[in-house]
């Protein structure tokens, strides 16, 4: 488990303004509190996501931020698979932080101002077949008590907005106890 203070980076920011699978590089993201990436199609305070618009319009956007770890992208192309960083359309590549292994409400500080909080899992779904047969697989597996596990990155909202920078430093602050899982959002 994470500890408060440990530090990981910003690898690689990404963003689109339309509902696709990958996102265009970029070297600094603007984030709006409550919103999400600006400038990104899933940013807003109500749900963005076109199933869960689908499901409820009005429901709250706990996905404004897509996160994935640098270290599982290494791990899936161990595979064999080929993706980069803003393959799978995530927003912010970290390095040096197992995001999978923090709980519910972890707060990321990322550069001089912004702050998110990790609201759940990225659910694999077939769009990641349709980039790479076999990607959606990839991206689960069972632990050891045969649940299964989603490795496809966190979601968060945004806290405090600001400007992040590829290579901003990310520092972890851990929510008070009791912890609680981070679950599929």
């Amino acid at each position: 488990m994470a500890v408060s203070g440990a530090a990981g980076r910003a690898a690689a920011l990404h963003r689109s303004p339309v509902h696709g699978f990958s996102k265009q590089a970029e070297t600094q993201l603007t984030v709006l509190t409550g919103l999400g990436i600006e400038g990104d199609a899933h940013c807003g305070a109500t749900v963005r996501h076109r199933s869960r618009v689908a499901a409820d319009p009005a429901q709250p956007n706990l996905r404004q931020v897509h996160l994935l770890h640098m270290e599982m992208i290494d791990a899936i192309n161990a595979q064999g698979f080929d993706i980069s960083p803003g393959d799978i359309g995530e927003n912010i590549t970290t390095a040096g932080i197992d995001l999978l292994a923090l709980p519910r409400h972890t707060r990321l500080h990322i550069g001089a101002n912004v702050i998110l909080s990790l609201t759940g899992l990225r659910n694999p779904c077939a769009q990641l077949d349709n980039f790479q047969p076999g990607l959606t697989q990839a991206f689960l597996g069972r632990g050891t008590d045969g649940a299964l596990v989603r490795k496809s990155g966190v979601m968060a909202i945004v806290l405090e907005g600001g400007v992040v920078h590829a290579g901003d430093t990310i520092r972890i602050e851990m929510p008070a106890p009791p912890l609680k899982s981070l679950e599929r959002v």
